[in-house]
């Protein structure tokens, strides 16, 4: 609001709402596609809030994939960034990534040109590639074959030039 004092125009700064907090129970907001909006943190715990705000049928296929990629590593790292979930080996960075889209969850592996067989869909990334998963679709043992793969690979890091 604006108000007049003599020739000059002076203006409230307006209150900032603080942001509400989330009920128990209540549903967490999903992005554009489906996509839950999980706060950034590393961990399992942020993982398993990220897999249980999953919608529909793509809840039950994070749960599989979560659960396959700790049997083929188990000393996975696991992290929750730019609201999807990473997995990674300590010291060696990110290997494998998953988003939620309306009609599949998006499957990225960031060596992916070094697997055998390679992903099926291309990256505008020279090494990234991904394996749309719909509704039915997850092949378990090709998706373990890769999963073991691109743990051994050295991973993503972020922070690193590549």
């Amino acid at each position: 609001m604006a108000r007049r004092t003599r020739n000059r125009l002076s203006v409230r700064p307006t209150a900032r709402r603080k942001p509400r907090a989330r009920r128990p129970g209540q549903a967490r907001r999903l992005l554009s596609g489906g996509n839950p909006q999980i706060a950034k943190a590393d961990g399992d715990a942020p993982v398993q809030a990220y897999i249980a705000a999953m919608p529909g049928w793509k809840r039950d296929l994070g749960k599989r994939l979560d659960a396959l990629i700790v049997r083929s590593v188990p000393h996975v790292r696991k992290a929750v960034k730019w609201n999807s979930p990473f997995y990674g080996i300590e010291g060696q960075g990110w290997f494998l990534g998953f988003h939620t889209f309306t009609r599949y969850v998006k499957v990225t592996f960031f060596r992916g040109t070094s697997l055998r067989p390679v992903p099926p869909v291309a990256s505008k990334h020279d090494e990234v590639r991904y394996v749309d998963i719909h509704e039915g679709e997850l092949d378990e043992a090709q998706m373990a074959a890769w999963v073991k793969q691109a743990a051994a690979l050295p991973g993503w890091d972020p922070g690193r030039p590549s």
